[in-house]
């Protein structure tokens, strides 16, 4: 998912080029916010197949499906919940201290993250209560639909923020996982 004509220069290590290291830290949040994208997209596939595995089989030597199911979709739910959570509480916050004009897509993405909540909330209830396969499968599908379309949008919208160099300044010394989830 990287552009391979965007900048990708590691930070550089000469004291004297401060410039340098901004640039190359800038590129790599917009680039970061991509990546864990992709990977919150795989991690819904891995939770897909799970479901398809588990529907209608019985214990098997390297584990039970069910067992596994839930694993794989708690893993998936927790991955995203902790995703938005570093958005909201890290990202967002530094990039509407500088750029109050984005202060309507975030509030946007906001309720989105709240949308995708409950419906992680749903599919967690729904594995909990060993639902059947149709019936985590139209759950994920609610999931996929909504995580696409909030994925697109916040990735049109703000990944060029995300490479102005103020905003890496403000976000210096944070972690990545405090910032975009333990996927980061």
């Amino acid at each position: 998912m990287t552009d391979p004509n965007r900048e990708t220069t590691a930070p550089s290590t000469d004291p004297s080029s401060g410039t340098a290291d901004l640039t190359a830290r800038l590129v790599a949040w917009g680039q970061e916010l991509l990546a864990v994208h992709a990977r919150l997209r795989d991690a819904l596939e891995v939770a897909r197949e799970a479901v398809a595995t588990a529907d209608g089989a019985a214990s098997r030597a390297d584990g039970d499906p069910r067992r596994l199911l839930g694993l794989y979709c708690h893993g998936f739910c927790q991955a995203l919940e902790g995703h938005h959570r570093g958005e909201d509480d890290n990202v967002f916050t530094a990039l509407l201290d500088l750029r109050p004009d984005l202060a309507g897509v975030v509030a946007e993405l906001q309720r989105d993250h709240r949308m995708l909540d409950h419906l992680l909330g749903e599919l967690s209830r729904a594995v909990d209560a060993d639902a059947d396969a149709a019936t985590l499968e139209r759950h994920l599908d609610g999931i996929d639909a909504v995580m696409e379309t909030h994925f697109r949008y916040e990735e049109k919208r703000l990944v060029d923020a995300l490479d102005e160099p103020a905003l890496a300044a403000a976000l210096s010394g944070t972690d990545r996982r405090a910032a975009l989830g333990p996927l980061a």
